[in-house]
């Protein structure tokens, strides 16, 4: 670590906001990464079904009986942590329950009568929903964090696209100005006089509908920001010294670009990253709300929202506001971030 960045890691240490958001990052990214193994329901996308339990409150308790499957494959540590694993058990909701003489006697819940359980082989658990089910009798805790892997990834991807194409058509344009500028500008203006949310739509309703089509969407309308930052940045240091020199010893352009003067603006390009995907993880909600982001079952926080917005004068208000205390945790999180890290790297305080 140069000295430049021993300064800036120490000033960024001193804020106590932006210490505080990279730890909330970090554990959203753990989160993510170990998913079904942190999840308290562990099947794919968090979808274990019991509508009689739909819109029960938080800090719900359940009695559940547990009936085992013989066809569910268990799988290995990896595949378990990405795809999830099918629940290996058939699972009855039950309000009442007793032994008598070996048989279960159980009253299932959301009914008044009993029933005999014909199977001896069984287990009995007692689970809590700490945030309460959604309508459709869901745990709303396993769906909200996995919901982040669903924002953290498109936040990832679309800002990576977003500065593949910004960073190169930004320093091109600074570098060789001339008509090759002229043509580069005339595009990110064009780009930036349509508005973000009405472009990404566009692209979305192109591509279609989907998890995948919405990194495309989103990185494409992101970049022109990253290429007038890139292009103001390497418009000044392009006529440093070191550049010169590099030039009149024959380095070829693209050599001088990506080796001499990119490392010297990815402070910049470090803070509005940051931003970047703050305004990512806000605009893949808003598609998920319009219903043109990530699809069902997958959960999205916008989605959640937006199946849930009418509770709200319903007495069960949690089931909107929980996905969107999760939204504004990320993105204030990205900001406070972003910050700190502008203020860190201005080499002027």
């Amino acid at each position: 670590m140069n000295s430049l960045s021993q300064i800036a890691w120490s000033k960024f240490k001193k804020d106590v906001l932006g210490v505080t958001a990279l730890c909330a990052i970090i554990l959203a990214v753990v989160v993510s990464i170990f998913g079904y193994h942190i999840f308290p329901d562990s099947t794919p996308y968090a979808n274990q079904m019991h509508l009689e339990l739909s819109k029960q409150s938080p800090g719900f308790d359940a009695d559940i009986i547990l009936l085992p499957k013989d066809d569910v494959k268990q799988i290995g540590f990896f595949e378990k942590m990405i795809f999830g694993q099918e629940n290996p058990y058939k699972e009855i909701p039950v309000s009442d329950f007793k032994d008598v003489n070996g048989k279960l006697y159980y009253t299932a819940f959301g009914t008044n009568y009993e029933q005999v359980l014909e199977s001896e082989d069984y287990g009995l658990i007692k689970r809590n929903y700490l945030l309460g089910t959604d309508s459709f009798g869901r745990d709303l805790l396993s769906r909200i964090l996995c919901g982040t892997r669903v924002s953290l990834s498109v936040g990832f991807i679309a800002v990576l696209i977003s500065l593949v194409i910004g960073i190169t058509l930004g320093a091109m344009a600074a570098y060789f100005r001339g008509k090759v500028d002229a043509v580069i500008m005339w595009l990110v203006n064009v780009v930036w006089s349509i508005p973000t949310l009405l472009m990404v739509i566009a692209i979305s309703l192109a591509l279609g509908k989907g998890f995948w089509q919405v990194f495309v969407a989103v990185g494409l309308t992101m970049w022109v920001e990253v290429a007038r930052i890139v292009r103001g940045e390497v418009l000044s240091i392009r006529e440093k010294e070191y550049v010169e020199a590099a030039q009149s010893l024959g380095f070829g352009h693209f050599r001088i670009i990506f080796k001499h003067i990119l490392p010297n603006v990815m402070g910049a390009v470090i803070v509005i990253s940051a931003a970047n995907f703050a305004s990512a993880i806000l605009i893949e909600s808003g598609l998920s709300f319009l219903g043109i982001g990530a699809q069902p079952p997958m959960p999205s926080w916008g989605t959640m929202i937006k199946d849930h917005y009418a509770y709200i004068v319903m007495g069960k208000s949690y089931l909107a506001i929980f996905p969107g205390l999760a939204i504004m945790y990320l993105v204030l999180s990205f900001v406070l971030v972003g910050n700190a890290l502008r203020d860190a790297l201005d080499v002027r305080h």
